[in-house]
């Protein structure tokens, strides 16, 4: 059976404050290329704001989807019948499992700008990875979909 519409999907965007800072980062531009004259002025503000922009765009652009019988995550695609338990982690719980909790072998997903995030646990044997870290705002509906989908292909 195969599911009609995604039952998720989330884009890891960068907060707002970012977008300040790519603004912020023109201006220290154009301020560096002042003494050269106005149009290198603002060619060091447009230029310096969009190259921060792209940038800030860019670390933003992964998303986490659950679509039929997979979940995608960044550039991994599994599917949902390799995946075990999730484990819903809240800030603290989130950093434990990016810092000394962490194995080597785990693919992670993170954004340090996202508090929580979704812990699955890999189950296909030929598989190396243990499990998956998934930085998300929204673990208990990554879960749910997670779930909602392994029981739709089984």
């Amino acid at each position: 059976m195969q599911l009609s519409a995604t039952p998720y999907e989330e884009r890891l965007t960068a907060p707002r404050s970012w977008w300040g800072i790519s603004l912020l980062v023109g201006v220290s531009l154009a301020l560096i290329l002042l003494p050269f004259g106005t149009l290198p002025l603002l060619g060091g503000l447009v230029g310096g704001t969009a190259a921060a922009a792209v940038v800030a765009s860019a670390y933003g652009s992964p998303r986490i989807r659950v679509v039929g019988d997979s979940l995608i995550a960044g550039e991994a695609r599994l599917p949902v019948s390799a995946l075990g338990a999730t484990e819903i982690l809240d800030a603290e719980e989130a950093r434990a499992w990016r810092t000394y909790k962490a194995d080597t072998r785990a693919f992670l997903l993170l954004r340090a700008y996202i508090p929580t995030a979704l812990r699955v646990e890999v189950t296909d044997p030929e598989d190396p990875t243990p499990y998956l870290y998934l930085s998300t705002r929204e673990p208990q509906k990554l879960a749910a979909a997670i779930d909602a989908a392994r029981k739709a292909h089984a």
